[in-house]
């Protein structure tokens, strides 16, 4: 395998060269890491994985505390099914009830429920600190700022400009 970072030929692959190679493998540990650490404290002290408090987060913010599930799925960037599994869960928990949509009797809204609001706010201390202790008290204020501007780069470049996009949350 060809590691050089120079020009590929029509038909070759551009290999990362060794500078791209380890920022590529860092970004990867990092990523991985931060996922387990934010997991793990979330497990311990809500009893929940980061993708759930993330939906109760997106319920929080959103009017009235609901959302279609269809714009919840695409906001979290999950599966329809995923989406589905996750809200049949947080129900169980009485944090989070479904309702039908008026205006199409296909759609759903997942509404926050009181009790999952209380839920959040008992454990948004603790993950702030762990988001905090993990990411932002380890960089300056212009390295935050700099990844802040490079995770927008690579966000902007990867959502589709056409919507007819095969994407897992528009499935």
């Amino acid at each position: 395998m060809n590691t050089a970072s120079t020009p590929a030929s029509a038909g070759e692959p551009r290999w990362l060269g060794p500078g791209e190679q380890l920022v590529w493998r860092s970004y990867i540990e990092a990523a991985t890491l931060l996922e387990d650490h934010l997991d793990r404290q979330l497990q311990r002290d809500a009893g929940m994985p980061h993708v759930y408090y993330g939906l109760l987060v997106k319920l929080a913010e959103s009017p009235r505390r609901r959302l279609r599930m269809t714009e919840l799925a695409r906001s979290a960037k999950i599966t329809r099914s995923r989406l589905s599994h996750a809200v049949a869960r947080l129900e169980k928990n009485g944090w989070v009830r479904r309702e039908d949509c008026p205006s199409d009797k296909r759609g759903q809204f997942a509404v926050l429920t009181d009790e999952g609001y209380a839920v959040l706010e008992r454990t948004a201390p603790g993950h702030v600190a762990a988001v905090r202790q993990a990411v932002f008290d380890r960089l300056t204020p212009e390295q935050q700022e700099s990844l802040g501007e490079i995770m927008r780069i690579v966000a902007e470049g990867l959502q589709p400009a056409e919507a007819g996009a095969d994407l897992p949350w528009l499935r």
